[in-house]
Order: C-alpha cells, then structure tokens, then sequence
C-alpha cells in the first residue's frame, strides 16, 4: 500500500521497454538526434501548434528554468501560498534566476483567488523600485491539494496576468491526471486559455526521469536554450528521455495511466466516505487524496505496511486534537487490492 507519492512508482513497463529499445546504436547528442526531434514533433501535434520542447530532468528544474526565461531585476513571480514552487523547491528559482523571488497569494482548495492576485499585482506596481516588479505568474494544474482549475478559471488567472503584461506558467507535474479530470485537450487547457510556458511532467505519471518545459511563446525559445545549458540541465544523452515521452505518447498510454491513477483515487476516497474511522478533507479531482485520521489508526495503516504523508492543515479546516491530516496519492501501479486492503483497516 505505497500512497506516499506517485513519484514512489518505478516506471511503466513500456517506458522501460521504449529505453531498452533505443539503448544500442549511435544518435546524435544534446537533442539533436531524430528521436528527439521526432518527439518535439509529437509536442506540438498534442497541443496543435508549433512548440519548443527543453528537456530536463526535474519538474523543479522545470519550473525554475521557465519562470527565469521572464526574469528581470527585481523580478517577482506569483503563485499560490501553498505552491510546490514556493514550499518544496528549496528556493531554486530564486537561486537559478540570481535573485528572483516568489511571492504567495490566497486562494481556497489551492488555487489562486483572482481578486487576491489582482491585489497583489496593485501592491507591486512595476513602476515602484523599492518592491520590485512582476514577471510572471505560475499556477500548478492539478494543485498541490489535488484541486483542479477549471478551464475558465485558467482564462480568468491569464486575463488577469495579460492585464498586467505578464505570462502565465503552469506547473503541470501532474499535468496528465488533470487533464483527463477535465476531458479536454492539452491545447484547450493551455495556449487556447492563454498559457505561455508549462512544466509538462511525464515522472508522477510512469517515466522513469522525463520532464519538460514546453514553450508557446516562441519568442524565448533562444534565451530558454542558454538558460538551459547553463543551469547544467542540457542532456548529452537527451535521447533517453527523449524515448521515454515517446513510449509516454504512444497509443495513448499517457491518458491510460492518468485515467488508472485517478479512478484508484476515487475508489479510495469512497472506502473513506464509507468509513466510521476516518472522513475526507475535501473531495479529490485528480489522484491526491487527504484524509482526516485518528493518530490512532494512523499508526494501524502504518504497521500494517501502508505508506502515506502527513500533511500540514490548512487555515479553515478543523482537526481536532487525536487527528490529523494526511496525504495519499495514487499512481499508474497502485492496484485494487490495495485500495481494499486500506479500506478494511479504515472501516
């Protein structure tokens, strides 16, 4: 019962295949070989328009290397409070764009409150030296509390940031399992809702080590190249990733595997919603689920070999003193034995 992350997952048997695959032989090196440009290809078939593709290793990497495309001096980027950016990437774009800051704004269920940011981006006029100036905002789709924007909220967020001259970035670690949640299309919830630059991840949702940041604002494709090789993140092999989003692309396996993780997360919260020993904090959208538990029982799960996080309560949400809240996560490998295995110790 391995619930910590879907990142505790080994990779998909096809994505291994597609490594074994493409192990032997001779291609070009620093992504200039034909599985690389080929893949690229398959980027902008998926969002229906021309793309550059940057492959990296991490999501942080990911995420530090778009927002610092868009940086100035002063530069601030906005995200919600409870960001991965902001709680979980030890200051990387901060460190890698030499300077940068990030600044949290207010929002229920994880997402950012379009009032609170239009405040925000008040309080920090550009035209004022003294707090520095906006370059971006950044939102993460599916949430860190496994909330998902909706395809309007993403327009009104981007409204907001073209109002203030600003791009828009997505954090999309989890990009997959919220897209199935929508039933849209990548471009839909994207370039189509005013989407400049994403962090498309392939790691949570069965790669072995492939990220990417996807450009629709073609015009930083050359700054993005510069960046990415300096922030040392230009692969020689890049072929190995390259093969891995290939095998990701084919005949869907993508969509399978976010479809798969996210009904695991919905067959776990019913076992939750049918139990008398623990209750759920909010309904889950994509493959997070969080848990009210007695410390109690808690500790069964654990002795009994379940693997989950406790997580940080929010502001709101009432706890009370022999409870607490805690993370689970499903992912292309959980099973439904597991699910019932969980369910019997929480019934």
């Amino acid at each position: 019962m391995f619930f910590a992350s879907d990142n505790w997952a080994g990779a998909h048997p096809a994505i291994a295949a597609g490594l074994s695959a493409h192990a032997g032989g001779y291609s070009a090196a620093y992504s200039d070989g034909a599985l690389d440009k080929a893949v690229t290809t398959r980027f902008s078939e998926i969002f229906e328009r021309e793309v550059a593709v940057f492959f990296v290793s991490t999501g942080t990497a990911a995420n530090a290397l778009s927002l610092t495309a868009y940086n100035k001096s002063g530069g601030i980027a906005l995200t919600h409070r409870e960001a991965h950016l902001i709680a979980d990437e030890c200051g990387a774009f901060e460190y890698l764009s030499g300077g940068g800051r990030l600044h949290g704004v207010d929002g229920a269920s994880g997402r950012i409150d379009p009032a609170e940011l239009e405040r925000a981006l008040d309080r920090l006029a550009p035209e004022v030296v003294h707090t520095g100036r906006p370059i971006a905002v950044s939102i993460t789709q599916s949430t860190e509390v496994g909330t998902i924007y909706s395809l309007d909220q993403i327009a009104a967020i981007s409204a907001l940031a073209k109002r203030y001259k600003l791009p828009l970035h997505m954090d999309g670690a989890r990009f997959a399992n919220a897209l199935v949640a929508l039933d849209t299309s990548p471009a839909e919830m994207t370039w189509k809702r005013g989407v400049d630059v994403l962090s498309f991840g392939g790691t949570k949702n069965g790669c072995w080590c492939a990220e990417a940041v996807v450009l629709f604002d073609l015009d930083r494709a050359r700054e993005l190249s510069f960046l990415r090789k300096r922030a040392a993140q230009l692969f020689s092999k890049s072929r190995f990733i390259a093969a891995q989003f290939d095998a990701y692309f084919r005949d869907g396996l993508w969509l399978e595997t976010a479809r798969h993780s996210n009904a695991m997360a919905a067959r776990l919260a019913a076992a939750v919603e049918q139990s008398k020993t623990a209750r759920l904090a909010w309904r889950p959208e994509a493959n997070e689920v969080f848990v009210i538990l007695k410390k109690t029982n808690a500790k069964r799960l654990e002795e009994a070999g379940a693997v989950f996080y406790d997580w940080a309560v929010p502001q709101g949400l009432i706890v009370e003193a022999d409870e607490m809240l805690y993370r689970f996560v499903t992912s292309f490998a959980t099973t439904a034995e597991d699910i019932e295995r969980f369910a019997g110790f929480v019934a």
